[in-house]
């Protein structure tokens, strides 16, 4: 597995996003006012996790801009954060050197369309599942694309995120996307795109498979006698403090559960049940599931359906 990044200081990306200003923009300066340098393509819950994050790293929320149709989330986004929130794509793209796209993957064709005259300079960095770099850069016309899988822990930063980048990407860019994603977890670069589909199966769909283990300690919990708040707090205290000793540990997890297990004892009875009921080919099963689901929404979501960004925009005005 290729090692974690270590994140280039805040002062070096902002001095490579500086880079990039100067090599995109297409517009002259107004009265010296300050333009949006990065734009998010759809303003939910990971889009606003990102920029949450960005903004305590330091940048200011007018340099921030962000696209967003809904009038709710849109006016929920300007409050929190400060930003520029529009309902549809327009002249303020031109020129802004990083576009987001945090849009659902069946809304990216209909998305892209407006903004591809303008974002064809640009970085793309994609947050998306199932739109793969060659639907990215026949949308926006970009070359230089950075697709991205996170989890939702990054909601409270501690998620874990892999990342492609293209062959055109530079450097500086992927200090950029580093600089966008660091305060939402851990990163991890990957060297093939397909290993997204694994990383997925692995840690994108991961926290359900976390959820579904404690919501069936708590079930047990229940039927043992134990309150549901009861049950809910050994169960999340157990699995953050397992956690917690397999991260700092140079043992493997193999030999951090037979320290727990003596034969014969109360944990071995448990294992022993899931040995019998397969339960560990199952999960394992299930994971392959998740990744061939991964491969077969990128075959959906990111090829044919995505007009070119030579193609005519669409004229009809997004509500």
């Amino acid at each position: 597995m290729p090692p974690l990044i270590h994140v280039a200081p805040c002062a070096q990306a902002l001095g490579a996003w500086q880079i990039m200003r100067t090599r995109t923009s297409t517009l002259p300066a107004m009265n010296n006012a300050i333009r949006p340098e990065i734009a998010f393509v759809g303003g939910g819950n990971m889009a606003s996790a990102l920029i949450g994050g960005v903004l305590k790293a330091g940048r200011v929320p007018a340099t921030v801009l962000a696209i967003e149709p809904d009038d709710r989330q849109r006016a929920r986004l300007a409050l929190q954060f400060g930003v520029l929130a529009l309902p549809a794509a327009d002249g303020h793209l031109d020129g802004v050197p990083l576009i987001v796209w945090a849009v659902k993957p069946q809304s990216f064709a209909a998305a892209a369309r407006p903004c591809a005259p303008f974002v064809g300079s640009a970085l793309q960095l994609s947050v998306m599942a199932g739109i793969r770099t060659d639907a990215l850069q026949a949308a926006t016309g970009s070359q230089r694309v950075v697709r991205a899988m996170p989890n939702t822990p990054a909601l409270v930063g501690l998620g874990i995120t892999g990342l492609y980048a293209t062959p055109a990407v530079r450097e500086a860019d992927r200090a950029v996307a580093a600089a966008v994603l660091a305060p939402s977890g851990e990163l991890m670069w990957l060297q093939r795109e397909r290993d997204l589909d694994a990383v997925t199966a692995l840690s994108g769909s991961g926290p359900a498979y976390v959820y579904y283990f404690i919501e069936a300690m708590i079930q047990a919990a229940g039927e043992m006698g134990l309150t549901v708040e009861q049950g809910r707090r050994l169960a999340l205290a157990t699995f953050a403090g397992a956690t917690e000793l397999a991260r700092q540990s140079s043992d493997s997890p193999a030999v951090l559960r037979e320290r727990v297990t003596s034969k014969g004892g109360t944990t071995y009875a448990a294992l022993m049940s899931l040995d019998n009921d397969a339960v560990k080919s199952a999960f394992v099963k299930a994971l392959h599931a998740a990744r061939e689901r991964a491969r077969t929404l990128g075959d959906e979501f990111g090829g044919a359906a995505v007009k070119p960004a030579s193609a005519a925009p669409d004229p009809t005005p997004r509500p």
